[in-house]
C-alpha cells in the first residue's frame, strides 16, 4: 500500500493477523493449487508486507505449513505458537491474540493491520473483533470459496477491557496471607482486583500488623501516599497523628529545621522556637514522600533519629525521645542512587526493612475500568453541587481511548485527564474528542537521557549498555522479588539461565 502526498511517495506497510485453521492445513497437504484455504486466499487478493501467523497445531505442523506458505507467496511470515487450553477458550485467545497484536504495534508503528476472521474457531474471530474496535483498531476481512475475500464493516461501537478469570490465590498470595485477620477497611479505597495489587495490598497490610519503618518504591502517580495512609489507619497506631511530608519540596537549607525543629535565635528569621515534624508526628507516623531528595547531611541526622529514637532540634543540646514510625516514599531506585553517591546505604538498610514496590497502572490488568469508574463517580459527586453541572458518562470512544493510553503518570494522571475531559464534555457524555483533548494536555515523559546524547567527544557504548542492563537488571529482580523465572519474563530473555548470565555478566547480585 502506498499514500502520495505531494511530491513524495509515502509506503505505509501492510501487515496480515490471522490464525492458522484446519482449511489452511488441508490446503498445504492437498496437491490441488484451487484448495489455497483463507491464509492464501488473503495474501493472494491483497498485498501484504508481513504475515503474523497464530498457531495452536503444534511445531511440526505448523513449520510444514509456514514453508508451504512462503513457497506460495513472496511474503514475510513470522509464526507464533500458541499453547490453547481449547480452541474456544476466550480468555487465552484474548492473551495470545493481543500479545501478537501490541507486538506488532511496538516494532512496526504507523503499519496498517488487517485481522483476517474466517480461519479458525468463531471464538478466535470474535477476539479479533473486540481487539479491531478497541485497543487495536485495525481492518477486518474475511474469505469464502464463493465471494472470496471481502472487508467485514461492524456497524457499531464497542468498548471493553479484558479482565482476567479469578482462580485462586497463587501460593506467593496464599503465604502472605496466611494468619493475617480479615483485611482492614483502611484497604478499601485502593481500588485493584489485579494480582500483582492483591499481592501488594497483602504485603502492606502484614507491614501495617508490625511496628517497623518501611519503604514505598513506585514511580510517580502510583499511589504511594494512599498506601502509607493506610498502613497508619490500619497499625496500632491509627489514633494518632499521620504527618506527610513531600521531602523534595522544601528548601535544602530549611530541611533540618523542619524535619527536626529548631531553637529560638538557631538561625536567621528564627524568631521563636518551633516544633519539627518528627516531634509533631510523636505517637504517630511520619511519611517521608520523595526521600531520594534529602540532601546527604539530612540524611546524616535523619539515620541518627532512627538509630537512636530521639531528636535534637537544631540550635539545641539536648536530645528529644520521640516514638515515630517512619513510612518512606520514592520514585527513584534507590540501590542506583548508593552506587553514584546521591543516598546513604546505612540509611537505605535502615529504612527499607518493609518494603513494597507499586505496580504502574500499564501493568495492572483489568485495574483500570474499576478505576476509570471508580474516579468518574467521585468526580460526579464532587461536581453534582456546581451551577448548571451535568452528570457525565462515558461513550464507548471515550472509553476505548482511555483504555489504549500508557499512563506514564499512572492513576494520577488517569484522574486528571477524567476531570478535564469531564470539563470539556459540555452534554452528559464524554465523547472520544473529549478524552483526546484531555490527553492532549498530558506532559509525556522526557526521553531517555542515553538517547541523544552528542558524539562530539565521543561516548563508551559498551559502558552505555552495560548501565542499561544493569538498570533494568536490578529493577526486575527488584520486583519479581528475587524469583529468577519472573525476572526472566519481565526482561524477555526467555529463560532462568540466559537471566543468570546477565547477572553474573553485569555484576548483579
Amino acid at each position: 500500500m502506498k499514500i502520495v502526498q505531494s511530491d513524495e511517495v509515502l509506503w505505509v506497510m501492510s501487515i496480515l493477523l490471522t490464525w492458522l485453521g484446519n482449511a489452511d492445513l488441508c490446503a498445504s497437504e492437498s496437491q490441488d493449487l484451487k484448495g489455497e484455504g483463507p491464509v492464501l486466499g488473503a495474501i493472494s487478493a491483497l498485498s501484504f508486507n508481513e504475515v503474523h501467523l497464530l498457531s495452536d497445531h503444534g511445531v511440526s505442523a505448523s513449520n510444514a505449513y509456514v514453508k508451504w506458505l512462503k513457497r506460495q507467496a513472496r511474503v514475510g511470515v513470522t509464526l507464533h505458537l500458541v499453547e490453547l487450553p481449547s480452541p474456544t477458550n476466550h480468555e487465552a485467545i484474548y492473551r495470545a491474540a493481543s500479545q501478537v497484536a501490541e507486538l506488532v504495534c511496538r516494532e512496526r508503528p504507523g503499519a496498517d493491520q488487517t485481522y483476517h476472521l474466517s480461519p479458525g474457531t468463531p471464538a478466535m474471530a470474535a477476539i479479533w473483533i473486540l481487539l479491531a474496535k478497541t485497543r487495536y483498531p485495525a481492518r477486518l476481512i474475511e474469505s469464502s470459496k464463493e465471494q472470496g475475500v471481502k472487508d467485514v464493516c461492524i456497524p457499531f461501537e464497542l468498548s471493553a477491557e479484558f479482565v482476567p478469570v479469578a482462580k485462586e490465590a497463587d501460593d506467593l498470595l496464599t503465604r502472605l496471607m496466611q494468619g493475617l485477620p480479615p483485611e482492614s477497611p483502611a484497604f478499601t479505597a485502593i481500588i485493584h482486583r489485579c494480582a500483582a495489587m492483591n499481592r501488594t495490598v497483602a504485603m502492606a497490610h502484614r507491614l501495617a500488623l508490625r511496628d517497623v519503618p518501611v519503604l514505598i518504591q513506585g514511580e510517580s502517580g502510583t499511589g504511594k501516599e494512599l498506601f502509607a495512609r493506610a498502613i497508619h489507619q490500619a497499625s496500632t497506631r491509627s489514633g494518632q497523628p499521620f504527618i506527610a511530608i513531600n521531602c523534595g519540596a522544601i528548601p535544602q537549607e530549611l530541611v533540618d529545621a523542619e524535619l527536626f525543629g529548631h531553637e529560638k535565635g538557631a538561625f536567621t528569621g528564627a524568631a521563636t522556637a518551633r516544633a519539627g515534624y518528627f516531634e509533631s508526628a510523636d505517637g504517630g507516623t511520619l511519611f517521608l514522600d520523595e526521600i531520594g531528595e534529602l540532601p546527604l547531611a539530612s540524611q546524616v541526622r535523619l539515620l541518627r533519629v532512627l538509630q537512636e529514637r530521639e531528636v535534637t532540634r537544631v540550635g539545641a543540646a539536648k536530645p528529644k525521645p520521640i516514638n515515630v514510625r517512619i513510612i518512606a516514599a520514592t520514585n527513584r531506585f534507590l540501590p542506583a542512587e548508593i552506587e553514584v553517591g546521591r543516598f546513604r546505604e546505612d540509611l537505605f538498610h535502615r529504612l527499607a526493612v518493609g518494603v513494597l514496590l507499586l505496580p504502574p497502572l500499564r501493568e495492572r490488568e483489568g485495574d483500570l475500568g474499576l478505576l476509570i469508574d471508580s474516579m468518574l463517580a467521585a468526580i460526579n459527586a464532587e461536581a453534582s453541587s456546581q451551577p448548571g453541572y451535568k452528570h457525565k458518562e462515558l461513550d464507548a470512544s471515550a472509553r476505548n481511548l482511555l483504555i489504549a493510553h500508557p499512563w506514564p503518570g499512572n492513576v494520577r494522571e488517569l484522574h486528571n485527564t477524567l476531570l478535564r475531559a469531564s470539563i470539556w464534555a459540555s452534554g452528559d457524555k464524554i465523547t472520544g474528542e473529549d478524552v483526546a483533548a484531555s490527553l492532549v494536555m498530558t506532559v509525556m515523559p522526557k526521553g531517555d537521557s542515553v538517547l541523544g546524547r552528542p558524539l562530539e567527544q565521543g561516548i563508551s557504548l559498551p559502558d552505555l549498555m552495560a548501565a542499561v542492563a544493569r538498570h533494568y537488571l536490578e529493577r526486575a529482580m527488584a520486583q519479581a522479588h528475587g524469583n529468577k523465572s519472573e525476572a526472566s519474563r519481565l526482561l524477555g530473555l526467555g529463560s532462568y539461565q540466559t537471566l543468570s548470565n546477565w547477572l553474573q555478566k553485569y555484576g548483579v547480585g
